[in-house]
């Protein structure tokens, strides 16, 4: 599987998704790395095997094996901590104030470059609908030195990633010609 599959799955409705996934697939704004890196985090985040299976095997040789890690890790890692920190988000109460006492090492030592992993790590929150973490993460990037367009097209990925996902998974659900 490919991404080239994955736009021939889509329906005819989904022409903007085919469309932007061509563009953001040979985008420059981001290294080589980045970009692989926030198409898997973003694939996993989006939770559709077909999905995860094409972007994976589109971008794996892209990636060294401890950036293919790394991307995995952020996904895992910000499954995590979007659900905690949405929730000190939403709520008010001490709960800011109280350490989370979850285990983030990932966080500190990603085994690729920091920005890297702050930026995949900002395109999953961005999925999973964090504010905290999106702002916490844009932040570190922004200051780590990646320009306002370079933290767009990651989002952007992010954003295409999750649609393409949400087609794909209504699309079998509706019976519709190749979804399955």
């Amino acid at each position: 599987m490919s991404i080239e599959s994955l736009k021939e799955r889509l329906p005819d409705y989904a022409k903007d998704l085919k469309l932007n996934l061509s563009s953001l697939a040979n985008d420059i704004t981001l290294t080589p790395q980045q970009l692989a890196g926030t198409f898997v985090a973003s694939a996993l985040a989006a939770r559709n095997e077909d999905v995860t299976r094409a972007i994976v095997a589109e971008y794996k040789s892209v990636l060294s094996p401890e950036a293919l890690e790394a991307a995995k890790a952020a996904a895992a890692i910000m499954g995590m901590n979007n659900i905690y920190y949405r929730f000190v988000h939403m709520v008010e109460g001490d709960y800011a104030k109280m350490p989370a006492r979850l285990r983030m090492n990932v966080i500190g030592r990603p085994g690729i470059e920091k920005l890297d992993f702050e930026l995949w790590s900002l395109a999953v929150s961005a999925i999973n609908g964090c504010g905290m973490c999106v702002e916490s993460h844009e932040r570190v990037v922004r200051e780590g030195g990646l320009s306002a367009e370079q933290v767009q097209t990651a989002v952007r990925v992010a954003a295409t990633v999750h649609g393409v996902a949400v087609t794909l998974d209504g699309a079998k659900a509706l019976g519709e010609a190749g979804a399955n």
